[in-house]
């Protein structure tokens, strides 16, 4: 089974544009996002190979996602406002 993946334009497609000229224009935006992404490709590859972990870690790992993606989303949401 795939696992869906946690991208930003997937989960926000109503921000697509927004994400992409953030990436673009704001460095700082685009290296978390960038994290974010990894830390989503990491997820998702210990999901799909099944990879022994202690789910303590496991979940740690996700709600850092978690953190990184709330962040990211009230900088999109801010930055569209001004739009």
């Amino acid at each position: 089974m795939a696992i869906p993946s946690h991208a930003l334009e997937a989960d926000f497609p109503k921000y697509a544009q927004t994400i992409r000229h953030l990436r673009e224009d704001d460095l700082e935006f685009r290296s978390t996002s960038d994290s974010y992404h990894k830390l989503d490709k990491e997820i998702r590859g210990l999901e799909e190979r099944g990879v022994a972990t202690d789910d303590n870690h496991f979940n740690q790992l996700k709600i850092r996602r978690a953190h990184m993606k709330d962040r990211l989303y009230q900088q999109i949401v801010r930055e569209n406002g001004s739009a």
